[in-house]
């Protein structure tokens, strides 16, 4: 395995989408194209599966430095409410598109970090968003948690507006990784929020773990997940650190490379938590991902219903994902379409009634297949081109691109289908790049990704 490592190891996207974001036609985009977009899927999937919301809240209060996403650190509680009115606007501007009343299947806060907002606030948000929707029946509503400022309050306020699943960051218990990462969080944090959301009645509670975190060692990983055992949440995100310094605004810089696991120990903190993991009951459910066999997300993927987006993976496949909030990516299936990301340029576009745009891309029919191959190898492990919509001529390059995997056994290749070996999981993105046309052609080895392993 730990060849395999050295000679797999290379940048690669993560893919919550295809094409991935570096390698959208902005050119070709444009905001009329984006609404024809949301108007043709809503059209196809209200009825029928519902639609899906992701609400980005930017605000924390410190910056946690292994964290990628798009935020704003600041302690000042007077920016929510004006900040969520512009999202409830934003809403409004998409509900005009909207031939009739939205339903909605699915709908995540994430951030950020959506508990500075206060419980008061939060309930105002959701309550601003079904007043001109409804819920399905089977509707999901779940939101990122911070373990330190999690409230009763919080988790009673949104489950009170429909909320049944929560996820908490927890990364590393170990103090030494916390510093380096400033994210101080003691156990007992974690485990009363997550108490708190099963007394109050949430069906279930996911918590993120991260390997390859500067100062990160193997008996960190092994004391960290004994620790989540003890709580037995219903899902773990068990995520490698992304390690992308050059990116603008991450925070990625409080530590030195040489900091970090080598490539061959991170892969060993991964086998060693994944090996802990499945034999405390958990199960594999596509990449990163594991969960109880109680839970949605394992039930989706046994039904073949798991499906993956701009939110991760889901149990439930709606065609339509509104990206509500600066920065928010959009996913009408046809289309994707990004939010501006600074928080006042978003404001002052959505106050002028204009649905805040900063790029986008509009999938090409050969992108739309290649999309469902890459998804099929994400959730399945496997996908198969034998059904003549799945093939396009590239197919030949493709699998040629494939072969060095076939013989290192991480594939197999049969007439007209491919499947992910259990050798293979972990390469789960290298494979999927394989397929990847505009990132072939550019080269895997730009600086836009981090590694594969």
């Amino acid at each position: 395995m730990c060849s395999l490592v050295q000679k797999y190891n290379v940048p690669g996207p993560r893919y919550t989408s295809y094409p991935t974001v570096p390698f959208w036609d902005i050119n070709t985009f444009s905001g009329k194209k984006w609404e024809d977009s949301v108007k043709k899927s809503f059209h196809v999937s209200n009825s029928t599966t519902g639609i899906s919301i992701y609400i980005h809240l930017p605000f924390c209060e410190s910056m946690c430095t292994f964290c990628g996403c798009h935020k704003r650190i600041t302690k000042r509680h007077d920016l929510e409410l004006p900040y969520i009115k512009s999202v409830l606007k934003e809403w409004s501007l998409y509900s005009a598109l909207f031939s009739e009343k939205p339903i909605i299947k699915e709908l995540h806060l994430g951030g950020g970090t959506p508990t500075f907002f206060t419980p008061e606030n939060l309930k105002f948000l959701i309550d601003g968003i079904l007043r001109i929707a409804s819920k399905s029946n089977d509707a999901e509503f779940s939101f990122e948690g911070h373990p330190n400022n999690t409230t009763k309050e919080h988790l009673q306020a949104l489950y009170d507006v429909g909320f049944r699943r929560v996820s908490y960051g927890v990364q590393d218990y170990n103090e030494t990784v916390q510093k380096a990462i400033n994210r101080i969080q003691p156990f007992e944090n974690v485990k009363n929020v997550t108490e708190w959301a099963r007394e109050i009645g949430y069906i279930s509670v996911s918590h993120d773990i991260i390997f390859g975190l500067p100062h990160q060692k193997l008996e960190h990983v092994k004391n960290t997940i004994a620790k989540t055992n003890e709580l037995k949440p219903d899902r773990i995100a068990f995520y490698s650190y992304a390690h992308v310094p050059w990116l603008a605004g991450n925070g990625q810089r409080g530590y030195k490379d040489a900091d970090l696991p080598a490539a061959d120990e991170k892969r060993a903190q991964y086998e060693i938590g994944k090996e802990l993991l499945l034999k405390n009951g958990y199960q594999e459910i596509g990449m990163d991902h594991f969960a109880l066999e109680t839970d949605s997300l394992y039930k989706a993927m046994e039904s073949g219903g798991l499906h993956r987006n701009f939110m991760g993976y889901t149990s439930s496949n709606t065609h339509l994902m509104i990206g509500l909030g600066a920065s928010s990516i959009s996913d009408s299936w046809y289309g994707f379409a990004q939010n501006v990301k600074n928080v006042e340029e978003y404001q002052n576009l959505v106050e002028n009634d204009i649905i805040p745009l900063y790029r986008g891309h509009i999938l090409t029919e050969e992108d739309q297949i290649i999309r469902r191959h890459i998804l099929n190898l994400m959730c399945r492990f496997k996908t198969s081109w034998s059904d003549f919509k799945l093939y396009i001529p590239e197919m030949d390059s493709i699998l040629k691109r494939l072969r060095e995997m076939e013989q290192d056994g991480i594939v197999e290749i049969t007439k007209g289908s491919l499947l992910i070996t259990e050798k293979g999981r972990p390469f789960v993105r290298n494979v999927c790049m394989a397929f990847d046309l505009p990132l072939q052609k550019k080269s895997p080895d730009t600086k836009l990704f981090s590694m594969t392993v």
